[in-house]
């Protein structure tokens, strides 16, 4: 039996090549449907962290609606036992290598976008606070585009992401994200993965067997 373990994002992430509809509710309800035959056909079971389903149900302002109650159902909702499961040292060297990393580009991001702001002030004389937000607030935009870019884009910003990654070695399992963060993570950590694009033929084949 195949074990997924699911990503918030493959039910928001339109342009990834699911397959499993254009809108959320569809790709949600589609995807319950999958699962709900392969898991009574013992073919495959699908998991996601409570973290993860907590923030997957963060974007519904009512979250009592039938088709998310649905996919709950057909999913296996799992914390990581993390007081179990151990990897290699050189995984936290790496980890630790990129955070320090990070935090250099952050602080080099910070200082240019200072720079630019002293730039923009020159010979302003004293302006209003109005005045003053008008002036530096393209610079402030740019600093939190520029910032999050350097320290968040591709790495491990959350503790469900890391969720998914240490379930999905617990379990064996594929973990199915459309992060690139959360896959280059979970390629570090030795974790297999399913690409999304060829997710949903994947599952068609398991389907045909049923």
């Amino acid at each position: 039996m195949e074990r997924y373990v699911l990503d918030a994002n493959l039910f928001f992430n339109m342009e990834a090549g699911l397959g499993l509809g254009e809108k959320t509710e569809s790709v949600v309800k589609n995807l319950t449907s999958i699962a709900k035959k392969l898991k009574t056909n013992k073919k495959s079971e699908f998991f996601m962290p409570p973290r993860v389903v907590d923030e997957f149900l963060s974007f519904f302002p009512n979250k009592e609606q039938l088709f998310l109650k649905d996919l709950l159902s057909a999913v296996s909702v799992k914390s990581p036992d993390i007081g179990k499961i151990t990897f290699s040292a050189q995984v936290f060297y790496e980890l630790v290598g990129d955070i320090r990393q990070r935090s250099y580009q952050g602080l080099r991001v910070g200082e240019e976008e200072i720079e630019k702001a002293g730039k923009t002030m020159l010979g302003k004389g004293s302006l209003s606070p109005k005045d003053f937000q008008i002036q530096v607030g393209s610079v402030v935009k740019k600093f939190r585009e520029r910032y999050r870019q350097a320290t968040r884009f591709g790495f491990l910003d959350s503790l469900a992401d890391l969720d998914l990654i240490v379930l999905a070695k617990e379990l064996d399992a594929f973990l199915v994200s459309t992060d690139e963060g959360v896959l280059r993570w979970g390629r570090v950590f030795g974790v297999k993965e399913s690409p999304v694009g060829m997710w949903k033929a994947r599952l068609e084949g398991l389907l045909e067997e049923v």
